[in-house]
């Protein structure tokens, strides 16, 4: 297999996406792009579950290890990321194998994503303290804005809060500052494979990893990212790292710990 090709592997957590990317690329000759949302952050290796060095095996990975925790992840910046794996398979005459579990940012990339405003510091402290009070939010972006809100659960946080982000930045209808700023397609010719797992060996896999992940020092890392950070960026409302901020305020178990990280998994896995 010779020349740049494009192809994608995509599943649940625990799937095994990473192990098989990992072999096309030792086999052909691949570059990986990961689309993780947390293996993107710097010291988040355990919660993330990011292979570690010796696991990529001399595989160049990009979209691992990239931004800082206190940096917010958008589309602009995954794009900025595709293009330079993209640059370097080409040079290369490498495969660019997409690799993770979030089918959000993968059609991000093909469909392409409206380019969101910088936000201001005022708009994020604005934002993150209205976020508190998510009922309201609900409320004044339906509002505002009915036409995108009627779309998403009153319960979903992350879509929300990017709706009131642009809308506290430009001070338009989210709906309206999108049809002014169309999405433009990153990627238009992708091959694409998906890792289907029989649900109860998936949650299986992710009960394991999950323990593995406790045993390795889950608590300790968690604990000192907030020690560094604080808990208000938005890689630290992650799953995995909300659960432990929980039990090291002693409101769960260790036990519940591992049974709520698990669960909340094994639900977005679906």
């Amino acid at each position: 297999m010779s020349g740049f090709k494009e192809l994608a592997i995509i599943g649940a957590t625990a799937s095994g996406k990473s192990a098989l990317a990992i072999e096309i690329a030792q086999k052909y000759g691949g570059v990986i792009f990961s689309i993780d949302s947390l293996a993107v952050y710097k010291e988040m290796d355990i919660v993330s579950a990011k292979p570690t060095r010796q696991e990529q095996q001399g595989i160049e990975h990009f979209g691992i290890d990239t931004l800082e925790v206190t940096e917010q992840f958008s589309a602009a910046k995954l794009a900025d990321i595709y293009a330079q794996a993209r640059q370097k398979a080409e040079a290369e005459k490498k495969i660019l194998i997409i690799v993770g579990g979030s089918s959000f940012y993968l059609k991000a990339l093909l469909d392409g994503l409206s380019p969101l405003p910088e936000f201001s510091q005022e708009t994020l402290t604005a934002c993150e303290t209205m976020m508190h009070e998510l009922p309201k939010v609900y409320k004044l972006l339906s509002e505002v804005d009915p036409e995108s809100v009627q779309k998403i659960d009153p319960n979903d946080r992350y879509r929300l809060e990017k709706l009131l982000l642009v809308y506290l930045q430009t001070k338009q209808p989210p709906s309206s500052y999108y049809a002014d700023h169309p999405p433009i397609p990153v990627i238009e010719d992708l091959a694409l494979f998906e890792i289907e797992t029989e649900r109860s060996l998936l949650r299986e896999r992710i009960a394991k990893r999950t323990r593995i992940m406790i045993e390795t020092g889950l608590i300790d890392e968690i604990a000192s990212l907030e020690a560094k950070f604080g808990r208000a960026a938005h890689a630290m409302k992650a799953i995995g790292v909300i659960e432990t901020l929980q039990f090291l305020d002693a409101q769960i178990s260790k036990d519940e710990l591992e049974t709520l990280i698990t669960t909340h998994t094994a639900q977005l896995a679906k």
